[in-house]
């Protein structure tokens, strides 16, 4: 059993006035592939660094299949870590580079090279064991780390950021194969990455880190649909939920000459209104009750498109809105346009501390 607890964990960098991870509380099942995913700094690599002992542990206890190793050395985790940059040999083989941790290990040869070519066949590097670093593309080389890992047998996988060097393309490939491979192995993986989607696509679940606090952690459709705070909104989706700071009066939030109903727990003052590009419905002018902006961006994806627009009166909402737009239906920037949101879209959150107002 590889199951994963961080009980209370905090870490503090010398001279730093605030911690890199504080109090972490987080339980990973036996076999489950967790994503931890947040901006710069948010804490995340911190946390994975110290499940795989490469970073002390200042309060607080990492725990591998019930047992607590927040003292042992990352030798004796039994925790294979695939790095952002690879880390291969260049001097060695791809089969050299696979088998060098089992040789220091003192695992005999035949043993060794029946895992290699196991864990080759798995990644489709059948063909590529006798060659070097030098000679493979960026994703053959993921690949290679990825099968170093893999050749340990180890019980728990630490992976950082390990497509950040990849295209474009390449990176929705090799996730794939890694999210399969994972899922075969059936073992216990942490996985970070800054890449929202990436997380969103990978992960049986997803925690969210900022500032190095635990904000929310959730299969990831749970994320997108029922966010704890505004910081999981507008992180979580591509693009992130349009969050609107306006006023509040007899019942109503006002943008223009729209009025949204908010709960019943906020009668006055301000809240922030929560809609994401895709639950505006767009209308025509003659509509009374909806909210006009003008179109500042255009965004055309191909399959979709995204409206950046901003409200014609400076009281209307802060900042940019994003809508997602009938390709079909043409629009060009400078255009008015007039908004509603789809009825039980809408989300609600406190102005002053960010967190879900439920209705």
């Amino acid at each position: 059993m590889a199951q994963i607890s961080f009980r209370n964990v905090t870490h503090r960098y010398p001279g730093s006035d605030r911690p890199a991870v504080d109090s972490l509380d987080l339980e990973i099942a036996d076999g489950e592939f967790l994503v931890l995913v947040g901006p710069s700094g948010c804490g995340k690599s911190t946390s994975l660094r110290m499940l795989a002992g490469l970073e002390a542990v200042d309060s607080g206890r990492v725990e591998i299949g019930g047992r607590d190793v927040t003292g042992l050395p990352p030798k004796a985790r039994d925790v294979a870590m695939v790095f952002q940059n690879y880390a291969l040999y260049p001097n060695m083989t791809v089969a050299e580079n696979m088998a060098f941790a089992l040789q220091n290990a003192g695992m005999k040869k035949p043993e060794r090279t029946k895992r290699v070519l196991e864990a080759a066949t798995m990644l489709e590097l059948e063909q590529l064991l006798d060659r070097k670093p030098g000679k493979l593309s960026g994703g053959q080389r993921q690949r290679v780390a990825m099968g170093r890992a893999i050749v340990r047998h180890p019980a728990v996988f630490c992976m950082d950021e390990p497509l950040s060097n990849l295209d474009a393309k390449l990176r929705v490939s090799t996730r794939a194969q890694i999210a399969e491979l994972q899922r075969r192995l059936e073992t216990t993986t942490v996985y970070v990455t800054h890449d929202q989607v990436e997380a969103m696509t990978m992960g049986d679940r997803v925690a969210v880190l900022d500032g190095g606090r635990l904000q929310q952690v959730a299969a990831p459709r749970k994320l997108y649909d029922d966010p704890v705070n505004t910081f999981v909104a507008g992180f979580v989706g591509s693009p992130g939920m349009n969050l609107i700071d306006v006023p509040v009066e007899d019942g109503s939030a006002t943008l223009g000459a729209l009025q949204v109903p908010v709960p019943r727990s906020v009668d006055s003052g301000r809240v922030v209104l929560g809609v994401r590009p895709e639950s505006w419905t767009p209308v025509g002018a003659w509509r009374k009750g909806s909210w006009t902006l003008r179109t500042v961006l255009v965004e055309e994806l191909g399959a979709e498109s995204f409206v950046h627009a901003v409200a014609q009166a400076p009281t209307d909402g802060m900042g940019k809105v994003v809508v997602r737009w009938d390709r079909r239906t043409p629009i060009t920037h400078g255009e008015e346009i007039h908004l509603i949101p789809k009825s039980g879209e809408v989300f609600f959150f406190s102005a002053e501390t960010g967190l879900r107002i439920r209705s």
